[in-house]
């Protein structure tokens, strides 16, 4: 399956720790949202946002690792599945469930997430404007 990773998993050497099976693809754009952080945990978070998009990275997954994001995500408690199509395949990614306000991310997770950044290649400006809210 196809897995949209916007965060943490980013991170190809942590993403291959977590989902053995997964393999990455390429870089994408998901339209009409807006990347944040937010929660007890500080985690990122994707909310919609009309004419606007979030950087990521394209993973094919197996159905074990999908087990796993599911554990890691606290599935279905802090986020929850959402499915998008890119060039009539379904995509699926993660959104928190409670969209609680803005609160900047650890130092430690936001260097993961920037890793990941550079390990997809991806315009490190969307991340520093989710920064500045």
């Amino acid at each position: 399956m196809l897995y949209f990773a916007y965060g943490s998993n980013l991170h190809h050497f942590q993403m291959k720790r977590r989902c053995k099976d997964s393999i990455f693809l390429k870089k994408i754009n998901l339209k009409d949202f807006r990347l944040t952080f937010r929660s007890k945990y500080r985690a990122a978070d994707i909310e919609a946002k009309k004419n606007s998009f979030v950087p990521g990275a394209l993973f094919e997954i197996s159905k074990s690792d999908e087990k796993k994001l599911d554990v890691y995500e606290d599935f279905p408690i802090l986020y929850k599945k959402y499915y998008f199509s890119y060039y009539g395949n379904k995509v699926m990614t993660y959104t928190m469930v409670k969209k609680t306000p803005f609160k900047y991310p650890t130092e430690r997770y936001l260097n993961v997430v920037k890793k990941g950044y550079r390990d997809c290649k991806l315009d490190k400006k969307f991340l520093i404007k989710a920064l500045q809210f």
